[in-house]
């Protein structure tokens, strides 16, 4: 049996191709393309959040005091149209990004105090909608301004004028620290991405060593030596193992060097969240990862046997994609959490768990249950890729 492991493991190592998107690919390549992102995504919302707006306001001298507020804001710069007309064209070639529509009898209505309309035209196709949040920001500094100026004739003092501002202020005391709050959404990305590693770095050997055999016509030969069926099975199903696990592993290492010495670059909370993740959560992390690896490992194993070549084998493993996303997508959804009913669930069982060690709120009694149902499940799809292996009807499709 170890005579043919380390036999696919050798195999492994000569394919170029192979090697490449198992060790390469999830070791340097993921990591510096998700560090790349986070800098790219901190950077693209600093400037977005910064840069110069044109705008173009209708009815200023019905409300000039709003009119001279934005005027005088920091990156907001007026553009003269002739009329209300041009606003749809104007937005539509960019030169500008809203325009304000001042109706008559403003300044009136708010003498008489009563609530008056501003038309706000942009365009509200955008996933984060800046262009509003800017504009309500700089509104709602007027609104106090005019509030605070109304009341003032009232002669009320200071404890009283904020009492008719904000009859009730909501004060906000949470009891998430910041690797709570940081780790609720770098804990829910860190389980999909470990999870496809195991699976991706696993999934080409799992096609070579089941589908390729069969087209080059070495599996027949491996199957005549003087090896049982179940010893070709384990050998072939710990090669696969141990590609998905060390992939992941190293993953792990690779991320988290690169947050410890460069996190600053992405933001400086990533570096004390990384550095506050200690080495026993690490630990349960990579223990979570064995079964897990084992889980994909049996299952892909299982598939390339079946499969009559190297195309079918790809595009039967394809979908297995969506199946290991879901299980992740599920830790992410609002009222998930991690208890003794989820913690039996496979897949589902260590996204939660890696989210809750990640911010720190891991309740450790629950972790021998969750190896224990994902050793469980590994144990049963190797059982069923051996019964797999032994049918010759699989082994030898026409």
């Amino acid at each position: 049996m170890w005579t043919i492991y380390l036999k696919e493991l050798l195999e492994l190592v000569r394919d170029r191709r192979t090697f490449f998107f198992t060790v390469f690919v999830p070791v340097f390549a993921m990591p510096l393309i998700f560090a790349g992102f986070g800098f790219l995504t901190s950077s693209m919302f600093k400037q977005a959040s910064t840069a110069g707006m044109a705008y173009a306001v209708f009815g200023k001298e019905h409300a000039p005091q709003l009119a001279e507020r934005l005027a005088q804001e920091k990156g907001f710069n007026e553009i003269v149209l002739a009329s209300p007309d041009e606003i749809k064209a104007a937005i539509a070639a960019d030169r500008i990004k809203f325009a304000l529509v001042i109706p008559d009898g403003m300044t009136a209505r708010l003498a008489q105090q009563q609530q008056g309309v501003i038309q706000l035209h942009y365009n509200s196709a955008a996933t984060i909608d800046l262009t509003r949040k800017r504009v309500a920001t700089i509104l709602d500094e007027h609104n106090r301004g005019v509030r605070e100026q109304a009341l003032s004739a009232l002669n009320l003092s200071k404890e009283q004028l904020a009492f008719a501002l904000d009859p009730i202020k909501l004060e906000d005391h949470s009891t998430a620290n910041q690797r709570e709050q940081m780790g609720a959404v770098i804990g829910g990305m860190l389980p999909y991405i470990l999870l496809m590693v195991c699976l991706m770095a696993a999934m080409y050997p799992a096609i070579d060593t089941g589908a390729g055999e069969k087209e080059r016509g070495t599996l027949e030969t491996l199957l005549l030596a003087p090896v049982s069926r179940s010893a070709i099975v384990l050998a072939k199903f710990l090669m696969l193992f141990t590609v998905g696990l060390t992939s992941a592993l190293l993953m792990i290492v690779s991320v988290g060097g690169l947050l410890y010495f460069f996190g600053h670059m992405i933001g400086g909370s990533l570096v004390q969240m990384a550095r506050a993740i200690g080495p026993l959560d690490l630990a349960m992390v990579a223990l979570m990862l064995v079964p897990t690896s084992a889980i994909f490992a049996a299952i892909l194993l299982s598939i390339s046997v079946y499969a009559k070549s190297y195309k079918e084998a790809a595009g039967l493993i394809s979908p297995l994609i969506i199946v290991t996303i879901l299980p992740s997508l599920v830790a992410l959804l609002p009222g998930v959490e991690l208890n003794w009913r989820w913690a039996m669930v496979p897949l589902t069982n260590v996204a939660l768990a890696m989210k809750e060690l990640v911010k720190g709120t891991m309740d450790y009694s629950m972790f021998s249950v969750i190896l224990l149902s994902s050793t469980l499940t590994a144990g049963l799809l190797l059982a069923i890729c051996r019964w797999w292996f032994n049918r010759e009807q699989v082994l030898f499709r026409n």
